[in-house]
């Protein structure tokens, strides 16, 4: 396979530095800034691109994120401006959709908000100095940080267990190619992290992998330093740390997407695939209380989008746009009606499928 420029960039780098941690060759792949995946080209999500989230499948998931905002903004005694950051928000497609529901449902919340984007991918923020005061959104003060599908792509160490003992996975390049050696633990926090939460991964067996988002924890307590009254919003795909790093999962959960189509070879085209790792959730709660926030809500997106009253809503259009579906189904205005419900039936399934994207996980903090 032909290899890319990132790819030269970065054997040269090992060549000169030796083998590199499996995230920081991610943090190349997807963050470099002339070849990352996510800092050059045309945008990567949708269904033109490699991925998609929940914004694009429909505008039910705005919808709901509206009014959980608008909750919020109502629990805090109405303001007259209720600042929101969306970090990782890439087009800002979200924030378009949320803007759109306020201005047609809550008017007078739409007056009120004030909601700002951020791609912090683009600029490595996470692992800046905590105080810093060129922080992103530093000067806002926002009343809510939310983001979407935005930590699995966070870089990520790689372990592997050998013999009951933890070695770390490491890129090495042999003439044109890159390949997989094993070392030890580049730091501590690398090597105590699966402890620290209590994984017997001692007894899952030789070869056993898991990742380790250390990120995770850096870009949480710049969050929360962010955050003086409000609420963290985080949903992404993953789990507490038990059932998140369990026996059965023996190769991890380390994914790339190339077109819409799932590969597990990430040393393969650096630059031009999505790479994602499932988030820990009992990372960013722990982390959340040692920055002295409290867990608000922990649950399922499909659960959330229910308690948001998505259903409610798709019974509503079914009633005001789709009744010739039922009272006029023979015509040609009612099988174009009936086609067009499957269609938006079909789209609230796929973000609430528990088998899928309703298996999201919702995590809430609040300060």
């Amino acid at each position: 396979m032909t290899s890319t420029p990132l790819q030269q960039l970065i054997i040269e780098r090992i060549h000169k530095e030796g083998p590199l941690t499996f995230a920081e060759y991610m943090r190349m792949a997807l963050y470099d800034p002339s070849y990352g995946y996510y800092t050059t080209g045309p945008a990567k999500m949708g269904w033109t691109g490699d991925y998609y989230t929940s914004t694009h499948v429909s505008s039910f998931f705005a919808n709901c994120m509206g009014r959980q905002l608008y909750q919020w903004w109502q629990k805090m005694g109405h303001p007259a401006r209720f600042t929101v950051l969306e970090q990782g928000a890439g087009r800002g497609d979200l924030s378009q959709e949320v803007h759109a529901w306020a201005k047609r449902d809550a008017p007078d919340f739409h007056t009120a908000l004030d909601y700002h984007i951020e791609d912090i991918r683009l600029g490595q923020d996470v692992n800046a100095p905590v105080n810093a005061e060129n922080s992103p959104g530093a000067s806002l003060l926002p009343s809510v940080i939310l983001s979407n599908e935005l930590i699995d792509a966070f870089p990520v160490h790689v372990v592997e267990a050998h013999d009951q003992r933890l070695y770390e996975i490491y890129v090495d390049a042999q003439e044109d190619r890159l390949s997989e050696v094993l070392g030890e633990p580049s730091t501590a926090e690398v090597a105590n992290y699966l402890d620290s939460y209590q994984i017997p991964w001692t007894s899952f067996g030789a070869s056993w992998r898991a990742e380790i988002n250390l990120d995770a924890l850096h870009w949480l307590r710049r969050t929360a330093h962010l955050t003086r009254r409000g609420f963290i919003l985080v949903i992404d795909y993953g789990d507490k740390a038990r059932a998140l790093y369990t026996t059965y999962r023996r190769r991890g959960t380390l994914a790339c997407y190339f077109h819409h189509q799932m590969n597990e070879r990430p040393l393969v085209r650096p630059g031009e695939q999505d790479i994602t790792a499932h988030v820990n959730f009992s990372a960013l709660i722990h982390e959340g209380r040692r920055q002295g926030l409290r867990l608000n809500k922990f649950t399922t997106q499909r659960l959330w989008l229910e308690e948001l009253g998505i259903y409610e809503e798709l019974e509503q259009r079914r009633r005001s746009e789709f009744a010739a579906a039922d009272t006029a189904r023979a015509s040609d205005r009612g099988q174009v009606a009936l086609l067009q419900w499957y269609n938006l039936r079909q789209r609230v399934a796929a973000l609430t499928d528990p088998t899928g994207m309703g298996n999201f996980k919702v995590l809430i903090l609040r300060r």
